[in-house]
């Protein structure tokens, strides 16, 4: 069931999602070639408990870290630690803050220093992917539109869509229903096609690699890395809909 949120619900989550946006922009801000990730993690819990939130992934199934911080070839759950980011290196970085009972839920890529052609083109088409999600978004929606809108942008660009980890609904638990593809087709794989009302609130996360889809987890049981080896990006937002469309709750 898909749990439709009050306004003093999704009040809460927008609070939520502007300490989780300050955190992503302080991600930006601070990486630097030579620095930690663990150092990353550290800065970014301070800022959440100072604004009154609490990081929401330290502990969320066992996860060691505040946040989740993927270099390159890893896709997502990447776990801080004492690796070094280095000039060049594409940086994924995934956070959940939790607010009164209540969870939002972002993920930016950028990149450290001067990245490569293809890392920028990557970050490029699968923010604007989101973009063309968003666009999407309204009263009566279907998953399906969803999909569709990333995988047809992404997949116009020469780009792939991950299958193995999707979008999802955000509320009082970091997860609810619905599964959000970020593709369609119309095989079993694909869950139900459901209709969004107003009320919804949501995380669209398009996860984008340069080569194939597939992925696979490293020893960790956290760490997800394209299979190929080859450059990946992730953009996310916590979102609302409206009877006018949609509103974007993780951003300043």
């Amino acid at each position: 069931m898909i749990k439709l949120k009050s306004r003093r619900e999704i009040d809460i989550i927008r609070r939520a999602g502007r300490i989780l946006a300050e955190a992503l922009k302080l991600c930006e801000n601070v990486a630097q070639p030579g620095m930690t990730t663990a150092e990353i993690d550290r800065q970014v819990a301070a800022l959440i408990v100072e604004r009154g939130g609490i990081p929401a992934f330290k502990g969320y199934r066992g996860f060691p870290g505040n946040c989740c911080i993927s270099i390159n070839e890893q896709l997502v759950h990447g776990i801080p630690g004492s690796r070094r980011l280095e000039e060049g290196d594409l940086v994924s970085v995934d956070i959940g803050v939790k607010l009164e009972s209540y969870y939002s839920d972002a993920a930016v890529s950028f990149g450290v220093g001067k990245v490569s052609k293809e890392a920028e083109k990557l970050m490029v088409v699968t923010r604007k992917s989101l973009e063309k999600a968003i666009a999407v978004l309204k009263n009566g929606v279907r998953l399906s539109e969803i999909g569709r809108a990333i995988q047809h942008h992404v997949e116009s660009h020469g780009f792939s869509v991950v299958r193995q980890f999707v979008g999802h609904g955000v509320g009082r638990e970091l997860w609810e229903e619905p599964q959000i593809p970020n593709f369609w087709d119309d095989g079993a794989s694909t869950p139900a096609d459901r209709t969004l009302k107003t009320g919804a609130v949501i995380a669209i996360e398009p996860m984008v690699n340069a080569g194939d889809y597939t992925v696979k987890t490293l020893a960790d049981k956290w760490t997800v890395v394209t299979t190929d080896g080859r450059l990946c990006a992730h953009y996310e937002h916590t979102l609302a809909i409206t009877d006018e469309g949609c509103e974007v709750l993780t951003k300043l």
